[in-house]
């Protein structure tokens, strides 16, 4: 058996049978830019399985190390990645600048951090681990652009459209370009070390030779201010002192490129990575650094507590009380995992767990307190009484107490909303029960949440509250 067939076979173990299946034909017999950052919802959708088997089967294959994981920031206007690591802990930096857009960006984990896999040259080499050897239009497509960029089969072609002229440069190389300009915008353009120079083309068109000059190097990514030339020859003057190959192209700044920049698809963001069970169990104590805070524009928090847990230890004694207390979380983290959430943490006889949207944690909740109603029924009694509250908006993804958390005002109102929850009563916020998949959920059972208006612990003003009864 080969190192490959082994590595597979303990895979088989852990991960669905069907997405293992899969990963084997692609290894096999699929083209190196399929296994260059593939994108594991891509991935899923051409092959017809379940996407959360599908993520759990790739993050249980990169810890074996038959994928390697990496974590991308993007731009979210040209979906160009900006950085990229093997861990979260890479994404350091208060601001990222894409060059392309000219634009400066604060990092967060919803939408501008991807999560992709490449296979590892220990399985199988492809021409993607050797970017400087990929043609233009691979670079682009394996490596510049994220795995969220729709691109055409045809990229050359699609490039062709708006390329004036294009040149790959070895390390130590230069290069002139003769080109005629016409009246518009004009971008050089190098996806290797994303140097950028904006030439603006106006005014009485000339015969005489107009030169721009642009030196690639290690230290600053861009070739300056823009310039303003008019329609008529340039001299184009390209050096490369990166130490590197470089591809530098001279686009037309119009339709055809802004089509291609803007075209998308759904991909794995860090967001969901991180309220995906799977991952959590894996990767716990490995994803931020101590010092690290990274921004979620919105989360959605679920707290539970067990009523009277300090009456049921008494009441039933110590072990009989003890089995239930785990019979209970044993559930929960279940129901938790099926609604593609996580749980976060267990506090006492309490569950802090995350979602990526209201809808899910507002499913998850009506699933819990159905799964205790059944608990209790078959012991013929009210031993497990739970109370959720639920909130969602931003939060901080940190570390403490050497593990992955959240910090900030979301989770302490969270917190606080699920103190005023009755037995058996779901307390909500506005933000969670005005969610269109929330509000749906909640139509389709025939339950109306009441609105209450309560005073919580570090608030000024009261909150509304929503009571799911």
């Amino acid at each position: 058996m080969s190192e490959t067939e082994a590595l597979f076979s303990v895979l088989r173990q852990s991960a669905n049978a069907d997405c293992v299946a899969a990963f084997e034909r692609a290894v096999s017999d699929a083209p190196d830019r399929d296994l260059c950052r593939i994108n594991a919802l891509d991935f899923t959708a051409r092959h017809k399985l379940d996407e959360e088997k599908t993520i759990a089967a790739f993050l249980h294959a990169a810890r074996l190390g038959i994928f390697e994981l990496s974590w991308n920031v993007l731009c979210p206007a040209c979906g160009g990645v900006l950085d990229a690591g093997a861990t979260l802990k890479n994404v350091n930096h208060e601001e990222y600048a894409c060059t392309l857009c000219a634009a400066d960006y604060k990092p967060t984990l919803d939408e501008m951090v991807e999560v992709t896999f490449t296979v590892s040259p220990r399985v199988r080499r492809i021409a993607g681990h050797d970017p400087d050897t990929l043609p233009e239009a691979e670079y682009y497509r394996q490596i510049f652009w994220s795995s969220g960029a729709d691109l055409p089969d045809d990229l050359e072609a699609a490039l062709a459209e708006f390329t004036v002229e294009s040149v790959e440069l070895p390390s130590g190389a230069r290069a002139v370009l003769s080109v005629q300009l016409s009246e518009g915008f004009y971008i050089v353009f190098d996806p290797v070390t994303h140097g950028r120079q904006i030439i603006e083309v106006t005014g009485d068109p000339t015969r005489e030779r107009q030169a721009v000059s642009m030196v690639f190097n290690k230290v600053t990514a861009l070739g300056g201010e823009a310039v303003t030339l008019r329609p008529g020859p340039l001299r184009l003057s390209l050096e490369n002192q990166t130490g590197r190959r470089v591809l530098p192209a001279l686009w037309i700044s119009g339709d055809p490129l802004h089509h291609l920049l803007g075209r998308r698809k759904p991909f794995l963001t860090a967001k969901r990575l991180l309220t995906n069970q799977t991952f959590r169990d894996i990767y716990q104590t490995d994803t931020l650094a101590p010092d690290q805070r990274l921004k979620i524009t919105s989360l959605t928090f679920l707290f539970t507590d067990l009523k009277g847990s300090t009456a049921l230890y008494e009441r039933v004694g110590d072990l009989v009380a003890y089995d239930l207390v785990r019979q209970h979380f044993g559930v929960l983290y279940d129901i938790v995992a099926g609604e593609t959430g996580a749980v976060v943490k267990t506090i006492g006889d309490a569950v802090m767990a995350t979602f990526q949207t209201p809808d899910r944690a507002l499913a998850a909740a009506l699933r819990m307190r159905e799964a205790m109603t059944k608990i209790n029924a078959e012991r013929h009694n009210e031993d497990l009484l739970l109370k959720i509250g639920i909130h969602e908006g931003p939060c901080l993804a940190v570390t403490l107490n050497n593990s992955q958390d959240y910090f900030g005002q979301t989770v302490n109102i969270a917190a606080r909303v699920q103190g005023l929850a009755s037995s058996r009563a779901i307390f909500a916020t506005k933000p969670v029960v005005e969610d269109p998949k929330a509000t749906k959920i909640l139509e389709d059972l025939n339950l109306y949440p009441s609105m209450h208006q309560a005073a919580l612990r570090g608030m000024a003003d009261a909150t509304t509250v929503y009571e799911i009864p």
